[in-house]
């Protein structure tokens, strides 16, 4: 992918499930740090480090040996999709997206390609090496019987359908699917995990099988190598496509929270297009159930993006624990984003109440002000505009507390791929974008 890359170097190691990554290479950085800042001492990057060359397929093979027979030249990237403390200083755990994927338009409407449709998603253990990201562990996720869960949809007439790379030929729905977003590591080395098609919350083990899936009430997913469970507000059912969860925090207590990526279609996709309105939601993985939601209010699209006018590029891809009940949320367009500080209480609970019943007239997406309406909307506070900083990428949509003035920011490459019919070449081969998978460490003036 990069014009920069000087070499490789093998490395191997294991991964939890202990397979050999005999292929994974210590990956050389892209380019140089940078210490540019705004004015008058405000955030600032102080670090940025990159993600290296390493082929798609060698690295999935590694993991599930036969499971890409083909990776069209496309590396490996995506892992951009969350990023959370791994314990030791410039080591984080990350989660690729379901693979590469695309839209190209056929007879004038867009169909969603899978290039690379044996790819499986994976949790991916990083360590910031000066302005290098090197790959330190691979885990695959799995199913119970330990096949690979895939990120191919899940239901017909509910998930887009997948395409071959050109967008020609239709592939088969796999209920086992995921397509991960968030990732966080609990005290007893298993893994948490959200998804876009369900939405759900996903609880893996250490070693990467799927323990529990747990989904809105009334889906009927069926045909899973794992175990389902409607424990999600139905209401969640009329997540927006390709909009379901996308920011998972783990608060110190051990409760999760949950992001909706963009307000719900409710009652219908004009609604939720128009809508500066989502939901967090509160998970007890003791009681297995969500405990409390939450209205939060995104700031009018002009503001997080001055160069944006459509209310529907809107979106939370981030939600980070900063200590208590306290969360930086992350609001964003694919140019900009801006970190927002919230405070979880329980006045602002609207779980189980009538803005959960897809019959209540106005919806809660649908009221122009929600708190002029009785709803009790989160508070917050800006802490960065990430727009203003020098040095920070577009697409964020990972963030992880380093310190207590320093964060580590993600940003998702969507592993090298375009949209449209020029994706891909004649011959099938990946035009890569040249948008490289980087940490970026950014330094606050006053801390969080």
């Amino acid at each position: 992918m990069s014009p920069h890359t000087t070499g490789r170097r093998s490395s191997r190691r294991f991964v939890a499930g202990g397979v050999p990554l005999a292929v994974i290479a210590a990956l050389v950085a892209a380019g140089p740090a940078s210490g540019a800042g705004d004015e008058g001492g405000d955030a600032r990057v102080v670090r940025t480090a990159t993600l290296g060359d390493l082929p798609l397929g060698a690295f999935s093979n590694a993991l599930l040996p036969g499971t890409v027979d083909n990776d069209r030249g496309v590396d490996l990237g995506g892992i951009g999709s969350d990023i959370y403390p791994a314990g030791r200083k410039g080591e984080f755990w990350t989660v690729t997206d379901r693979g590469p994927n695309g839209q190209i338009k056929v007879d004038g409407k867009k169909r969603r390609t899978f290039p690379v449709p044996g790819f499986d998603p994976t949790i991916v253990k990083i360590r910031v090496s000066g302005d290098t990201v090197r790959v330190l562990d691979a885990i695959p996720v799995t199913t119970a019987s330990g096949k690979p869960v895939t990120g191919l949809p899940n239901q017909a007439g509910r998930d887009e359908a997948p395409y071959s790379y050109d967008a020609r030929t239709p592939l088969a729905y796999n209920a086992n699917g995921l397509d991960t977003e968030g990732i966080v590591r609990a005290a007893d080395g298993s893994f948490w995990l959200i998804d876009e098609y369900g939405p759900s919350l996903v609880h893996v083990s250490a070693r990467g099988k799927v323990l529990t899936r747990y989904v809105p009430k009334g889906l009927g997913l069926t045909g899973t190598d794992y175990p389902v469970v409607e424990a999600l507000p139905a209401v969640l059912l009329h997540r927006k496509v390709n909009r379901g969860f996308e920011g998972l925090a783990l608060l110190p207590g051990g409760d999760l929270v949950m992001a909706v990526q963009s307000p719900l279609s409710l009652p219908d996709t004009d609604a939720g297009e128009a809508s500066r309105t989502t939901r967090l939601l509160r998970f007890s993985p003791k009681r297995k159930a969500v405990t409390a939601e939450y209205a939060y209010r995104f700031d009018p699209v002009n503001v997080v993006d001055p160069s944006e006018d459509d209310p529907s590029e809107l979106k939370i891809s981030s939600v980070v624990s900063v200590g208590g009940n306290r969360l930086l949320v992350e609001e964003r367009t694919d140019k900009a984003a801006r970190l927002q500080l919230v405070r979880l209480d329980r006045a602002s609970n609207i779980l189980g109440g009538p803005w959960d019943d897809d019959t209540t007239s106005p919806s809660l997406e649908q009221l122009d002000d929600p708190a002029a309406s009785g709803v009790p909307v989160l508070s917050k506070k800006l802490v960065v505009d990430l727009g203003t900083v020098t040095g920070v990428p577009g697409k964020i949509e990972g963030v992880a507390r380093v310190d207590h003035d320093t964060l580590a920011l993600i940003n998702d490459n969507d592993f090298g791929m375009t949209d449209g019919a020029g994706a891909f070449d004649a011959e099938g081969r990946l035009v890569d974008s040249g948008v490289e998978t980087s940490v970026i460490y950014v330094r606050l003036p006053r801390g969080i």
